[in-house]
């Protein structure tokens, strides 16, 4: 059970990480709506918000 859960995170981990790097690369390159990239950078903070409750709640355990 732990090592899905540690997959689990380090898979929101990546998704975070691709969505910030992505904005970039589409704001650089101009091929990107406001709409598109506000909603990747949802999706990014969604995802390293959900980690940072996981690890909160993996300390709480201990």
């Amino acid at each position: 059970m732990n090592r899905i859960k540690n997959m689990i995170v380090l898979i929101f981990k990546a998704v975070a990480l691709a969505m910030g790097v992505a904005v970039v690369a589409l704001l650089v390159m101009k091929s990107a709506s406001t709409d598109s990239y506000l909603m990747m950078l949802g999706i990014g903070l969604s995802c390293a918000s959900i980690v940072a409750l996981m690890d909160k709640s993996k300390h709480k355990d201990d």
